[in-house]
C-alpha cells in the first residue's frame, strides 16, 4: 500500500524532516513493509528492495531495522502530539477543543492509516530504551486529551466521573480507526473525524454539541 496515497485526510507528509532523500525513501519503504508484513517478518532486504536500493545502502543511513522502527515511531508520535496540542491550546469551550482534538486525531489515523498502524501497533518490537522514549510521548498525548476533559468537568460542560478512564476510551476509539479504515469505503477521513467528534462529545455528556458534530459527518451510504 502506497504511503503517498494516504494524503486523503489532508495531512502533510510526516517524513519531510528526514534527510537525505535516500534515508527518507528507506523510511517510507519500511513503513509500507512493516504495515504489510509486520515488523518481525520484514527483513532489511525487503525494505531496501522497496526503496530501490541494495541492502548495503540501507546500513549507510540506519544501523539496524529497529532504528528504522524507532524513528518512524518517534516522528509519528510527535506528529500526533502536535495535532492534539494545537487543539488543546486553541481558544473556545472545552467541548469545541475536544471535538477539534478528536476530529483531527481521527483524520490523521484515517488519512495516514498505514503509518498509524505501524506507529500504534509495533511498540513491543522496540528495545527497552527506545520503547521508554515512545511511552513518554504517549503519556504526553494522554495528558493533552485528559487536560481538555478535566477542563470540561471543571466548567460544567462535561459529566465525567473518571477523567483518566474516559481519556483512555477516547484515545482507543481514535487509534482503532487506523486498523479498519478503508480509503474506498463510504466515508472520508473528514467525515469519520466529524462522526467520532460527535460520539466523544456524547460520551462526556455534551449531548447537544455531540449531535451537531455527528450531523456534520453524516453521508449517504
Amino acid at each position: 500500500m502506497s504511503t503517498a496515497a494516504e494524503t486523503a485526510g489532508g495531512d502533510t507528509e510526516p517524513w519531510d524532516e528526514v534527510t537525505p532523500d535516500a534515508a527518507r525513501r528507506l523510511l517510507v519503504a519500511a513503513v509500507e513493509a512493516f504495515a504489510e508484513r509486520g515488523y518481525h517478518a520484514t527483513t532489511t532486504r525487503d525494505i531496501a528492495g522497496r526503496a530501490g536500493m541494495s541492502p548495503a545502502a540501507l546500513y549507510i543511513h540506519y544501523k539496524t531495522k529497529e532504528e528504522l522502527l524507532h524513528r518512524i515511531s518517534r516522528i509519528g508520535h510527535e506528529r500526533a502530539l502536535a495535532i492534539l496540542r494545537t487543539a488543546a491550546e486553541s481558544e473556545g469551550s472545552a467541548a469545541q477543543r475536544l471535538a477539534d482534538a478528536v476530529g483531527s486525531f481521527v483524520r490523521w489515523h484515517a488519512g495516514r492509516r498505514t503509518t498509524a498502524r505501524v506507529v500504534q501497533y509495533e511498540l513491543d518490537a522496540l528495545g527497552p530504551e527506545a520503547r521508554d522514549e515512545i511511552l513518554a510521548l504517549r503519556r504526553r498525548v494522554d495528558a493533552e486529551v485528559r487536560g481538555i476533559v478535566e477542563d470540561g468537568v471543571a466548567s460544567g460542560e462535561f459529566d465525567v466521573p473518571d477523567a483518566k478512564g474516559t481519556t483512555l476510551a477516547i484515545l482507543s476509539l481514535c487509534i482503532d480507526v487506523a486498523r479498519w479504515f478503508n480509503v474506498n469505503g463510504p466515508r472520508t477521513p473528514d467525515e469519520i473525524g466529524a462522526l467520532y467528534a460527535g460520539l466523544v462529545l456524547r460520551m462526556v455528556g455534551a449531548g447537544a454539541s455531540g449531535a451537531a458534530w455527528e450531523r456534520s459527518g453524516t453521508v449517504q451510504t
